[in-house]
């Protein structure tokens, strides 16, 4: 047989088994799909009336001024029309060359064949000149209020993502270049890794942002040495290991939102600001919140407040002996913790000394980039899930955050996974961040209807616990930490909150980075610096302009703050006392539980 045949004979082979795993995927995917259940569509998509009303305001425009909706229309014409002259010109020129291109800089157009190619280039500035004159009708759309303009912005902001070429095998030089070079291997690849996402999501397609097996929660993430001091049907009480031979004598208390899990401060020991802050002298606790499932459906935001805030509060002074602590609430669990201060300020409550919020928000009469999101028609259906499922799904929350950065959180990932082949890589923070959990349904409903939509506890109070509280009665110390560059919980709107406060004694940073980034920010990273302002006064825009900008991390500048307010020095103290014997070693058994769809 000759080295021709024998390399034909290969060819085959690899062809035969590829179309053999083909057909076996189509299988899964056949299966997969034939016993999943569909999200609700009203989770999916917005009220069909907002659409038919920007449809009617966009139709009132052209009867009020035709010339001016004709003239839009002939704009986007006249420009593709050149566009495409313009690039059949250089082809019957015999130039295999690309137009002049002056579309705007988009880093999904970053391979060279966007730009040097004439196929791919006409169809990116096809694109771009639609996605322009989509973009320009939009704003000029008359008839619409405020949060119906921000709602049509955003959904078809949506559908010109999605849309994009870069979206689609056929218009994607990279993953064409890419199939051509592995014979159709990363087609393969790709296939099966969307149908293992599917898999493990019943059938409900999230992209995997992250390498699961290459983390272990305990082994190389979550290691901070600690034990389990306490637990009830809540959380668990993580008391972590000294590392000086004296403390301060005032326990630090975190508690991290439940919308994921504690250990986004302790993921590796470089950034692990737990690690960090027992290296400081501070006597640690952290509560690990339960991932919730259906018979949880009844648990509201004051089961959140007396079982675990004020429970976690009582433990850690019991076991540490004092009589009060520091307390630290990170997003929705700083707005719990100022529900909670509001309600020790009623009761004559002074456990709490000081306390520290990262990136917090109580006041939400600017709902940013959540107001499509946060509308009757769409609250409706988070509603009308949680009346089945007992619980709003984490997944559901995973995919909304997921869509307000879409082409950085969804299609690129999507694209390396499905087009590309590529395995997801390993990367702490991405599998933190897909280790999410549900919300009990109760605490879900009176979080977004009471707090997020009216608002209430800046307005004329909330109902929880038997009182009524508002901001106004939060006047401990506090330090509030927020980010720059945070979409979730943006600066401005919590300094809103920070100045309805009585505290007497306040401190605002601004880190710079975002709702991640820029808390986990170690001081040996001297990655991202801070802005400080002691003139509280005036607007966020006040604040910021009479701001000093430090260079490095706030967390030295913040254990300044909270020493001050820690006391004396104390023999450090190991986990634990005789009425609180160590239950397992920290990360313990509630962050270990995953949620499921």
């Amino acid at each position: 047989m000759t080295t021709k045949e024998t390399a034909s004979d290969q060819n085959l082979d690899l062809l035969n088994a590829n179309l053999a795993k083909v057909e076996e995927l189509s299988r899964r995917l056949v299966d997969v799909m034939g016993h999943h259940k569909p999200l609700r569509t009203e989770l999916n998509a917005p009220d069909t009336g907002m659409f038919v009303n920007a449809a009617a305001a966009y139709w009132q425009a052209m009867t009020d001024n035709p010339g001016k909706v004709m003239e839009s229309q002939m704009e986007l014409w006249s420009k593709s029309v050149k566009h495409y002259v313009e690039a059949q010109h250089l082809l019957m020129q015999g130039k295999f060359a690309a137009p002049q291109d002056d579309t705007p800089s988009d880093r999904r157009f970053s391979h060279p064949m966007w730009q040097t190619n004439p196929y791919f280039n006409f169809i990116k500035q096809q694109y771009m000149l639609n996605k322009q004159a989509v973009e320009t009708a939009v704003s000029e759309l008359d008839g619409l209020s405020g949060k119906e303009r921000q709602r049509v912005e955003y959904f078809s902001q949506q559908i010109l993502d999605m849309m994009a070429p870069t979206n689609f095998l056929g218009t994607n030089p990279e993953a064409l270049e890419k199939a051509i070079e592995t014979d159709g291997q990363s087609l393969i690849d790709g296939l099966e890794n969307l149908i293992a996402d599917l898999e493990d999501n019943n059938g409900e397609l999230l992209v995997k942002l992250a390498d699961e097996n290459a983390f272990e929660i305990g082994r190389n993430i979550a290691t901070a040495p600690g034990k389990v001091v306490f637990r009830n049907r809540m959380y668990e009480l993580l008391q972590f290991t000294p590392t000086t031979e004296t403390v301060h004598e005032i326990p630090l208390l975190i508690f991290p939102p439940w919308i994921n899990k504690y250990y986004i401060l302790d993921l590796k020991e470089q950034n692990s600001m737990i690690r960090w802050l027992t290296d400081q002298g501070y006597t640690v606790f952290v509560v690990s919140w339960i991932n919730p499932d259906q018979s949880y459906a009844d648990v509201g935001m004051s089961d959140y407040i007396e079982e675990g805030f004020l429970s976690a509060i009582a433990e850690t002074k019991e076991i540490t002996g004092q009589n009060q602590v520091n307390a630290v609430g990170y997003c929705i669990a700083g707005t719990t913790l100022h529900l909670t201060l509001a309600l020790m300020k009623s009761r004559g409550d002074k456990s709490v000394k000081s306390a520290t919020f990262f990136t917090t928000l109580t006041d939400f009469n600017d709902q940013g980039e959540f107001t499509p999101f946060l509308q009757n028609d769409f609250i409706d259906g988070i509603d009308r899930e949680i009346d089945e499922a007992g619980i709003l799904r984490s997944f559901i929350m995973q995919r909304t955050f997921s869509f307000l950065r879409s082409n950085d959180l969804v299609y690129a990932p999507a694209i390396k996974s499905y087009m590309m082949g590529e395995a997801p890589p390993a990367f702490d923070l991405l599998f933190w961040n897909g280790d999410g959990s549900g919300l009990p349904g109760k605490m879900a409903h009176e979080y977004l209807r009471n707090l997020c939509q009216g608002n209430q506890f800046v307005k004329d109070g909330i109902e929880l616990c038997g009182e009524r509280l508002h901001i106004s009665d939060v006047d401990v110390p506090i330090c509030s930490v927020t980010c720059e560059t945070d979409h979730i919980a943006r600066w401005k709107d919590c300094y809103a909150g920070f100045q309805m406060t009585k505290s007497r004694s306040k401190t605002f940073i601004v880190s710079q980075s975002g709702h991640i980034a820029g808390i986990v920010n170690p001081p040996s990273k001297k990655k991202y610096g801070h802005y400080v302002n002691k003139d509280l006064k005036g607007s966020a825009d006040d604040f910021m302009a009479g701001a000093t900008f430090h260079e490095g991390s706030w967390w030295p500048r913040w254990d300044t703050w909270l020493s001050s307010r820690s006391g004396k020095q104390v023999p450090a103290r190991q986990p634990g006392d005789s009425t609180h014997k160590a239950l397992e070693d920290a990360p313990g058994s509630y962050v270990q539980a995953r949620a499921t769809i």
